[in-house]
Protein backbone atom coordinates (compact mmCIF):
# COMPACT_ATOMS: atom_id res chain seq x y z
CA UNK A 1 0.00 0.00 0.00
CA UNK A 2 1.64 3.28 -0.94
CA UNK A 3 1.83 5.99 1.53
CA UNK A 4 -0.27 8.63 2.06
CA UNK A 5 1.83 12.30 0.83
CA UNK A 6 2.42 14.49 3.42
CA UNK A 7 3.87 18.55 2.27
CA UNK A 8 5.69 20.22 4.93
CA UNK A 9 5.98 24.44 3.88
CA UNK A 10 7.93 26.23 6.46
CA UNK A 11 10.47 28.66 6.17
CA UNK A 12 11.99 27.50 8.95
CA UNK A 13 14.58 24.65 8.51
CA UNK A 14 14.88 23.32 11.82
CA UNK A 15 10.78 22.97 11.71
CA UNK A 16 10.96 21.16 8.43
CA UNK A 17 13.76 18.92 9.67
CA UNK A 18 11.63 18.06 12.94
CA UNK A 19 8.42 17.02 11.07
CA UNK A 20 9.85 15.58 8.24
CA UNK A 21 12.04 13.39 10.84
CA UNK A 22 9.20 12.37 13.33
CA UNK A 23 6.75 11.58 9.85
CA UNK A 24 8.94 9.90 7.71
CA UNK A 25 8.40 6.52 8.66
CA UNK A 26 4.72 6.52 8.66
CA UNK A 27 4.24 9.10 5.40
CA UNK A 28 6.18 10.32 2.21
CA UNK A 29 6.98 13.38 3.00
CA UNK A 30 7.87 16.25 0.49
CA UNK A 31 9.02 20.09 1.45
CA UNK A 32 9.41 23.09 1.03
CA UNK A 33 10.33 26.34 1.97
CA UNK A 34 8.31 28.91 0.47
CA UNK A 35 5.20 29.51 -1.31
CA UNK A 36 6.13 28.81 -5.25
CA UNK A 37 8.12 25.61 -4.15
CA UNK A 38 4.82 24.06 -2.05
CA UNK A 39 2.39 25.18 -5.11
CA UNK A 40 4.88 23.44 -7.48
CA UNK A 41 4.81 20.48 -5.56
CA UNK A 42 1.31 20.31 -4.64
CA UNK A 43 0.30 20.25 -8.15
CA UNK A 44 2.79 18.08 -9.43
CA UNK A 45 2.97 15.49 -6.22
CA UNK A 46 -0.94 16.23 -5.40
CA UNK A 47 -0.99 15.20 -1.54
CA UNK A 48 -2.70 14.45 0.65
CA UNK A 49 -2.39 17.03 3.31
CA UNK A 50 -0.01 20.24 4.21
CA UNK A 51 1.01 22.10 7.22
CA UNK A 52 1.63 24.89 6.27
CA UNK A 53 2.84 27.88 8.13
CA UNK A 54 0.84 31.04 8.75
CA UNK A 55 3.16 33.26 8.49
CA UNK A 56 5.44 32.34 5.34
CA UNK A 57 7.40 34.53 3.68
CA UNK A 58 5.38 37.01 0.85
CA UNK A 59 5.97 35.81 -2.20
CA UNK A 60 4.56 37.88 -5.13
CA UNK A 61 5.11 41.23 -3.00
CA UNK A 62 1.67 41.08 -1.53
CA UNK A 63 0.97 36.83 -0.52
CA UNK A 64 1.21 35.25 2.88
CA UNK A 65 0.41 32.04 3.91
CA UNK A 66 -3.41 32.71 3.76
CA UNK A 67 -3.11 33.60 0.40
CA UNK A 68 -1.25 29.93 -0.15
CA UNK A 69 -4.25 28.16 1.25
CA UNK A 70 -6.33 29.16 -1.19
CA UNK A 71 -4.20 28.31 -3.78
CA UNK A 72 -3.58 25.15 -2.21
CA UNK A 73 -7.71 24.70 -1.80
CA UNK A 74 -8.13 25.69 -5.38
CA UNK A 75 -5.54 22.95 -6.70
CA UNK A 76 -7.55 20.22 -4.64
CA UNK A 77 -11.26 21.07 -2.78
CA UNK A 78 -10.42 17.82 -0.67
CA UNK A 79 -6.77 18.43 0.63
CA UNK A 80 -6.33 18.71 3.88
CA UNK A 81 -4.14 21.87 5.23
CA UNK A 82 -2.71 21.76 9.19
CA UNK A 83 -2.47 25.84 9.96
CA UNK A 84 0.89 25.82 11.99
CA UNK A 85 1.11 29.08 14.06
CA UNK A 86 3.33 31.39 16.31
CA UNK A 87 2.25 32.85 19.32
CA UNK A 88 0.06 35.53 19.16
CA UNK A 89 -1.43 34.51 15.61
CA UNK A 90 -4.39 33.20 17.00
CA UNK A 91 -6.31 35.33 14.96
CA UNK A 92 -4.70 34.59 11.37
CA UNK A 93 -5.32 30.60 12.71
CA UNK A 94 -8.96 31.22 12.87
CA UNK A 95 -9.05 33.19 9.58
CA UNK A 96 -7.60 29.92 8.09
CA UNK A 97 -10.13 27.69 9.38
CA UNK A 98 -12.91 29.77 8.29
CA UNK A 99 -10.99 29.76 4.28
CA UNK A 100 -10.75 25.71 4.77
CA UNK A 101 -8.21 24.61 6.62
CA UNK A 102 -8.74 21.53 9.18
CA UNK A 103 -7.51 22.78 11.61
CA UNK A 104 -4.37 24.58 13.30
CA UNK A 105 -1.05 23.92 15.66
CA UNK A 106 0.39 26.49 17.51
CA UNK A 107 4.26 26.70 18.03
CA UNK A 108 6.23 25.05 19.95
CA UNK A 109 5.04 21.40 18.38
CA UNK A 110 4.16 18.07 20.52
CA UNK A 111 4.75 15.30 17.81
CA UNK A 112 2.62 13.24 19.55
CA UNK A 113 -0.57 15.39 19.56
CA UNK A 114 0.05 16.69 15.66
CA UNK A 115 0.42 13.07 14.60
CA UNK A 116 -2.84 12.77 16.06
CA UNK A 117 -4.14 16.08 14.29
CA UNK A 118 -2.38 14.20 11.28
CA UNK A 119 -4.38 11.12 11.18
CA UNK A 120 -7.56 12.42 11.82
CA UNK A 121 -7.24 14.70 9.08
CA UNK A 122 -6.78 11.65 6.90
CA UNK A 123 -9.39 9.83 7.71
CA UNK A 124 -11.69 12.61 7.20
CA UNK A 125 -9.48 12.72 3.67
CA UNK A 126 -9.90 8.81 2.83
CA UNK A 127 -14.15 9.13 4.04
CA UNK A 128 -14.34 12.01 1.20
CA UNK A 129 -12.65 10.98 -1.14
CA UNK A 130 -14.59 7.42 -1.38
CA UNK A 131 -17.67 9.06 -1.07
CA UNK A 132 -16.42 11.27 -3.98
CA UNK A 133 -15.94 8.44 -6.23
CA UNK A 134 -19.28 6.98 -5.27
CA UNK A 135 -21.54 9.54 -5.85
CA UNK A 136 -19.33 10.11 -9.16
CA UNK A 137 -20.23 6.35 -9.87
CA UNK A 138 -23.99 6.93 -9.25
CA UNK A 139 -24.23 7.85 -12.68
CA UNK A 140 -23.31 4.44 -14.26
CA UNK A 141 -25.56 2.81 -11.61
CA UNK A 142 -29.07 4.66 -12.92
CA UNK A 143 -31.59 2.74 -15.05
CA UNK A 144 -34.03 6.15 -15.86
CA UNK A 145 -33.40 7.25 -12.46
CA UNK A 146 -33.63 4.46 -10.52
CA UNK A 147 -30.40 3.24 -8.92
CA UNK A 148 -29.78 -0.80 -8.36
CA UNK A 149 -26.69 -2.88 -8.35
CA UNK A 150 -28.59 -6.16 -6.66
CA UNK A 151 -29.47 -9.12 -8.90
CA UNK A 152 -33.22 -9.18 -8.30
CA UNK A 153 -33.17 -4.92 -9.14
CA UNK A 154 -30.81 -5.86 -12.34
CA UNK A 155 -33.56 -8.59 -13.45
CA UNK A 156 -36.30 -5.47 -12.96
CA UNK A 157 -34.67 -3.38 -15.68
CA UNK A 158 -34.11 -6.51 -17.74
CA UNK A 159 -37.42 -7.04 -17.91
CA UNK A 160 -38.49 -3.13 -18.64
CA UNK A 161 -36.07 -2.97 -21.23
CA UNK A 162 -37.89 -6.19 -23.08
CA UNK A 163 -41.55 -5.13 -22.43
CA UNK A 164 -41.24 -1.12 -22.54
CA UNK A 165 -41.61 -0.77 -26.35
CA UNK A 166 -44.75 -2.99 -26.63
CA UNK A 167 -48.17 -2.03 -25.06
CA UNK A 168 -48.57 -4.82 -23.47
CA UNK A 169 -50.79 -4.05 -19.36
CA UNK A 170 -48.23 -4.79 -16.61
CA UNK A 171 -48.53 -5.05 -13.06
CA UNK A 172 -46.05 -3.77 -10.46
CA UNK A 173 -46.25 -5.36 -7.26
CA UNK A 174 -44.52 -4.58 -3.80
CA UNK A 175 -44.68 -3.08 -0.53
CA UNK A 176 -45.26 0.82 -0.18
CA UNK A 177 -41.74 2.69 -0.90
CA UNK A 178 -40.08 -0.03 -2.88
CA UNK A 179 -40.46 2.11 -6.19
CA UNK A 180 -43.51 1.32 -8.17
CA UNK A 181 -44.20 4.66 -9.43
CA UNK A 182 -40.80 5.49 -10.56
CA UNK A 183 -40.28 1.98 -12.45
CA UNK A 184 -44.00 2.44 -14.42
CA UNK A 185 -42.35 5.95 -15.41
CA UNK A 186 -39.87 4.07 -16.18
CA UNK A 187 -41.40 1.77 -18.68
CA UNK A 188 -43.06 4.62 -19.91
CA UNK A 189 -40.36 6.70 -21.08
CA UNK A 190 -38.68 3.66 -22.84
CA UNK A 191 -42.00 2.94 -24.89
CA UNK A 192 -42.93 4.51 -28.08
CA UNK A 193 -45.53 6.62 -25.89
CA UNK A 194 -42.26 8.58 -23.89
CA UNK A 195 -43.19 12.35 -26.26
CA UNK A 196 -46.77 11.49 -24.80
CA UNK A 197 -48.45 11.99 -21.60
CA UNK A 198 -48.09 10.00 -18.58
CA UNK A 199 -51.04 10.50 -16.19
CA UNK A 200 -51.11 8.92 -12.28
CA UNK A 201 -54.13 8.38 -10.85
CA UNK A 202 -54.17 6.67 -7.12
CA UNK A 203 -57.08 5.05 -6.66
CA UNK A 204 -56.70 4.87 -2.45
CA UNK A 205 -56.88 8.37 -2.16
CA UNK A 206 -60.11 9.66 -3.90
CA UNK A 207 -63.26 8.94 -2.68
CA UNK A 208 -65.24 6.61 -4.32
CA UNK A 209 -67.75 9.12 -5.04
CA UNK A 210 -65.60 11.05 -7.06
CA UNK A 211 -63.27 8.60 -8.28
CA UNK A 212 -65.22 7.45 -11.57
CA UNK A 213 -65.84 11.31 -12.37
CA UNK A 214 -61.84 11.66 -12.08
CA UNK A 215 -61.42 8.52 -14.24
CA UNK A 216 -63.30 8.91 -17.10
CA UNK A 217 -65.26 12.35 -16.64
CA UNK A 218 -68.97 13.35 -17.10
CA UNK A 219 -71.33 15.73 -18.99
CA UNK A 220 -72.80 18.50 -17.56
CA UNK A 221 -75.92 18.14 -15.70
CA UNK A 222 -75.29 14.08 -15.23
CA UNK A 223 -75.47 15.04 -11.27
CA UNK A 224 -75.67 17.78 -8.90
CA UNK A 225 -73.28 20.30 -9.23
CA UNK A 226 -72.04 18.93 -12.63
CA UNK A 227 -72.22 22.38 -14.23
CA UNK A 228 -70.02 21.98 -17.28
CA UNK A 229 -68.33 18.98 -19.07
CA UNK A 230 -65.56 17.73 -17.94
CA UNK A 231 -62.72 15.24 -19.27
CA UNK A 232 -61.50 12.53 -17.07
CA UNK A 233 -57.76 11.82 -16.73
CA UNK A 234 -58.16 8.81 -19.07
CA UNK A 235 -58.69 11.33 -21.93
CA UNK A 236 -55.93 13.48 -20.57
CA UNK A 237 -53.95 10.76 -21.47
CA UNK A 238 -54.71 9.88 -24.84
CA UNK A 239 -51.81 8.76 -26.97
CA UNK A 240 -49.97 8.15 -23.97
CA UNK A 241 -49.73 5.84 -20.68
CA UNK A 242 -52.07 5.91 -17.55
CA UNK A 243 -50.84 4.65 -14.01
CA UNK A 244 -53.26 3.17 -12.20
CA UNK A 245 -51.43 3.45 -8.42
CA UNK A 246 -53.43 1.08 -5.70
CA UNK A 247 -55.79 -0.37 -7.80
CA UNK A 248 -56.10 -2.80 -5.17
CA UNK A 249 -58.28 0.02 -3.49
CA UNK A 250 -60.32 -0.08 -6.78
CA UNK A 251 -64.36 -0.36 -6.01
CA UNK A 252 -65.78 -3.22 -7.71
CA UNK A 253 -68.36 -1.12 -9.70
CA UNK A 254 -65.24 1.03 -11.40
CA UNK A 255 -63.02 -2.05 -11.80
CA UNK A 256 -66.23 -2.96 -14.42
CA UNK A 257 -64.95 0.22 -16.44
CA UNK A 258 -61.75 -0.84 -16.45
CA UNK A 259 -61.92 -4.17 -17.19
CA UNK A 260 -64.16 -3.53 -20.54
CA UNK A 261 -61.97 -0.49 -21.52
CA UNK A 262 -59.29 -3.26 -21.65
CA UNK A 263 -61.63 -4.84 -23.79
CA UNK A 264 -62.67 -2.14 -26.15
CA UNK A 265 -60.35 0.71 -25.33
CA UNK A 266 -63.37 2.80 -24.93
CA UNK A 267 -64.87 5.09 -22.35
CA UNK A 268 -67.86 7.00 -21.08
CA UNK A 269 -68.62 10.21 -19.18
CA UNK A 270 -70.63 9.93 -16.74
CA UNK A 271 -73.65 10.69 -18.19
CA UNK A 272 -72.70 10.32 -21.70
CA UNK A 273 -74.53 8.52 -24.39
CA UNK A 274 -71.53 8.12 -27.12
CA UNK A 275 -68.54 5.93 -26.07
CA UNK A 276 -65.02 7.78 -26.36
CA UNK A 277 -62.35 5.67 -28.06
CA UNK A 278 -58.70 6.34 -26.66
CA UNK A 279 -55.23 5.32 -27.58
CA UNK A 280 -53.41 4.10 -23.67
CA UNK A 281 -51.99 1.96 -22.19
CA UNK A 282 -52.17 0.65 -18.87
CA UNK A 283 -49.65 0.17 -16.30
CA UNK A 284 -51.03 -1.10 -12.82
CA UNK A 285 -49.46 -1.25 -9.12
CA UNK A 286 -50.33 -2.30 -5.88
CA UNK A 287 -49.14 -3.24 -2.40
CA UNK A 288 -51.72 -5.79 -1.97
CA UNK A 289 -52.03 -9.30 -2.76
CA UNK A 290 -55.11 -9.38 -5.55
CA UNK A 291 -54.33 -12.99 -5.76
CA UNK A 292 -55.87 -13.09 -1.80
CA UNK A 293 -58.43 -10.05 -2.76
CA UNK A 294 -59.73 -12.05 -5.95
CA UNK A 295 -60.33 -15.40 -3.44
CA UNK A 296 -62.14 -12.63 -0.80
CA UNK A 297 -63.96 -11.31 -3.71
CA UNK A 298 -62.40 -7.91 -3.03
CA UNK A 299 -61.67 -8.02 -6.34
CA UNK A 300 -62.59 -9.54 -9.86
CA UNK A 301 -60.62 -12.71 -10.97
CA UNK A 302 -60.82 -11.52 -14.78
CA UNK A 303 -59.56 -7.74 -13.93
CA UNK A 304 -56.95 -9.46 -12.39
CA UNK A 305 -55.67 -11.57 -15.29
CA UNK A 306 -56.15 -8.65 -17.50
CA UNK A 307 -53.67 -6.40 -15.73
CA UNK A 308 -51.20 -9.04 -15.07
CA UNK A 309 -50.06 -10.25 -18.35
CA UNK A 310 -46.58 -8.77 -17.24
CA UNK A 311 -45.96 -8.83 -13.40
CA UNK A 312 -42.75 -7.28 -12.16
CA UNK A 313 -42.65 -7.56 -8.54
CA UNK A 314 -40.06 -5.06 -6.30
CA UNK A 315 -37.63 -6.13 -4.12
CA UNK A 316 -37.72 -5.35 -0.58
CA UNK A 317 -34.70 -2.94 0.48
CA UNK A 318 -33.71 -4.92 3.04
CA UNK A 319 -33.62 -7.73 0.10
CA UNK A 320 -31.11 -5.18 -1.54
CA UNK A 321 -28.06 -5.56 0.43
CA UNK A 322 -25.81 -3.79 -2.23
CA UNK A 323 -28.32 -1.07 -2.80
CA UNK A 324 -28.50 0.43 0.76
CA UNK A 325 -25.21 2.57 0.70
CA UNK A 326 -25.27 3.73 -2.86
CA UNK A 327 -29.21 4.77 -2.38
CA UNK A 328 -28.04 6.75 0.90
CA UNK A 329 -25.20 8.56 -0.98
CA UNK A 330 -27.11 9.61 -4.04
CA UNK A 331 -29.77 10.72 -1.60
CA UNK A 332 -26.97 12.54 0.62
CA UNK A 333 -25.51 14.17 -2.73
CA UNK A 334 -28.95 15.36 -3.66
CA UNK A 335 -30.87 16.87 -0.40
CA UNK A 336 -27.14 18.53 0.21
CA UNK A 337 -27.55 20.33 -2.86
CA UNK A 338 -31.02 21.25 -2.32
CA UNK A 339 -30.15 22.53 0.95
CA UNK A 340 -26.48 23.66 0.37
CA UNK A 341 -24.55 21.74 2.49
CA UNK A 342 -21.80 20.61 0.75
CA UNK A 343 -19.24 17.86 1.25
CA UNK A 344 -21.25 15.77 3.86
CA UNK A 345 -20.34 12.16 4.44
CA UNK A 346 -22.10 9.57 6.87
CA UNK A 347 -19.76 8.80 9.62
CA UNK A 348 -18.14 4.95 9.81
CA UNK A 349 -21.00 4.55 12.44
CA UNK A 350 -23.82 5.75 10.39
CA UNK A 351 -23.07 3.53 7.87
CA UNK A 352 -23.25 0.14 10.00
CA UNK A 353 -26.53 1.79 11.18
CA UNK A 354 -27.36 1.41 7.41
CA UNK A 355 -25.99 -1.56 6.40
CA UNK A 356 -27.81 -3.27 9.52
CA UNK A 357 -31.15 -1.49 10.21
CA UNK A 358 -34.53 -3.10 8.66
CA UNK A 359 -35.86 -0.54 6.76
CA UNK A 360 -39.82 -1.72 7.06
CA UNK A 361 -39.99 1.38 4.58
CA UNK A 362 -38.33 0.99 1.91
CA UNK A 363 -36.33 3.34 -0.09
CA UNK A 364 -39.01 6.02 0.66
CA UNK A 365 -38.06 5.19 4.14
CA UNK A 366 -34.31 5.51 3.84
CA UNK A 367 -35.06 9.31 1.42
CA UNK A 368 -36.56 10.50 4.22
CA UNK A 369 -33.91 10.12 6.83
CA UNK A 370 -31.15 11.04 4.73
CA UNK A 371 -32.70 14.04 4.34
CA UNK A 372 -33.98 14.78 7.91
CA UNK A 373 -30.26 14.09 8.56
CA UNK A 374 -29.04 16.72 6.04
CA UNK A 375 -31.23 19.13 7.96
CA UNK A 376 -30.44 18.27 11.31
CA UNK A 377 -26.45 17.81 10.75
CA UNK A 378 -24.09 20.31 12.50
CA UNK A 379 -21.64 19.12 11.26
CA UNK A 380 -19.77 17.59 7.57
CA UNK A 381 -20.27 14.43 9.35
CA UNK A 382 -23.43 12.56 9.05
CA UNK A 383 -24.17 10.91 12.68
CA UNK A 384 -26.66 7.99 13.55
CA UNK A 385 -28.39 10.46 15.78
CA UNK A 386 -28.54 12.85 13.16
CA UNK A 387 -30.90 9.95 11.11
CA UNK A 388 -32.89 9.51 13.59
CA UNK A 389 -31.76 5.99 14.85
CA UNK A 390 -33.04 5.15 18.62
CA UNK A 391 -30.56 4.55 20.94
CA UNK A 392 -32.92 3.09 23.62
CA UNK A 393 -31.39 0.15 23.57
CA UNK A 394 -28.61 1.51 25.41
CA UNK A 395 -30.06 3.65 28.28
CA UNK A 396 -31.62 -0.12 29.18
CA UNK A 397 -28.62 -1.13 30.74
CA UNK A 398 -28.37 -0.04 34.64
CA UNK A 399 -25.82 2.60 35.61
CA UNK A 400 -24.05 3.71 38.47
CA UNK A 401 -24.22 7.14 39.69
CA UNK A 402 -20.09 6.98 38.00
CA UNK A 403 -21.13 5.89 34.86
CA UNK A 404 -23.81 8.37 34.58
CA UNK A 405 -20.99 11.44 35.30
CA UNK A 406 -19.04 9.25 32.42
CA UNK A 407 -21.59 9.57 30.03
CA UNK A 408 -23.12 12.79 30.53
CA UNK A 409 -19.28 14.05 30.65
CA UNK A 410 -18.88 11.97 27.27
CA UNK A 411 -21.72 13.28 25.74
CA UNK A 412 -20.72 16.72 26.30
CA UNK A 413 -17.30 16.21 24.62
CA UNK A 414 -18.87 14.27 21.18
CA UNK A 415 -21.36 16.88 20.95
CA UNK A 416 -18.74 19.23 21.37
CA UNK A 417 -16.46 17.78 18.75
CA UNK A 418 -19.16 17.01 16.37
CA UNK A 419 -20.64 20.64 16.51
CA UNK A 420 -17.48 21.88 15.69
CA UNK A 421 -16.60 19.30 13.12
CA UNK A 422 -13.97 17.64 15.33
CA UNK A 423 -11.57 20.88 15.15
CA UNK A 424 -10.06 20.23 18.82
CA UNK A 425 -9.19 24.07 19.29
CA UNK A 426 -12.75 24.94 18.48
CA UNK A 427 -14.45 21.76 20.79
CA UNK A 428 -12.08 23.30 23.74
CA UNK A 429 -13.18 26.52 23.74
CA UNK A 430 -16.54 25.30 23.31
CA UNK A 431 -16.53 23.60 26.27
CA UNK A 432 -14.67 26.20 28.00
CA UNK A 433 -11.79 24.04 28.90
CA UNK A 434 -7.69 24.22 27.84
CA UNK A 435 -6.41 22.16 24.42
CA UNK A 436 -4.72 20.06 26.73
CA UNK A 437 -7.31 19.26 29.00
CA UNK A 438 -9.71 18.29 25.60
CA UNK A 439 -7.14 16.03 24.08
CA UNK A 440 -6.51 13.95 27.38
CA UNK A 441 -10.33 13.85 28.01
CA UNK A 442 -10.16 12.16 24.43
CA UNK A 443 -7.48 9.47 25.57
CA UNK A 444 -9.40 8.88 28.08
CA UNK A 445 -12.61 8.12 26.82
CA UNK A 446 -10.43 6.31 23.63
CA UNK A 447 -12.70 8.56 20.93
CA UNK A 448 -11.66 8.38 17.97
CA UNK A 449 -13.17 10.24 14.71
CA UNK A 450 -15.67 7.66 14.34
CA UNK A 451 -17.80 8.24 17.60
CA UNK A 452 -20.73 9.50 17.82
CA UNK A 453 -23.48 11.17 20.01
Amino acid sequence: MEKEKILIVDDEEGIRTQLSWALQDEYEILLASNAEQALELARKETPDLVTLDVALSPYEHEKDGLDILEDLLQIDPLLKVIVITGHGEEINALRAVSSGACDFYTKPINLDELKIIIKRALHIQRLERENKELTERLEEKKFEDIIGTSPKMIEVFKTIMKIATTDVTVLITGESGTGKEMVAKAIHRKSLRKDNPFVTINCGAIPETLLESELFGHEKGAFTDAYIQKKGKFEYADGGTVFLDEIGELPLSLQVKILRFLQDHQIERIGGKEPISLDLRIIAATNKSLEKEVQLREFREDLYYRLSVINIHLPLLKDREEDVIILANAFLNLFSKEFNKLNLSFSHKSLLKLKEYGWPGNVRELENKVKRAVIMCQSKRITPYDLGFSTAEESKKPLSLQSIRENAEKEAILEALNANDWNVSNAAKYLDVSRTSLYGLIEKYKFKKEEEI
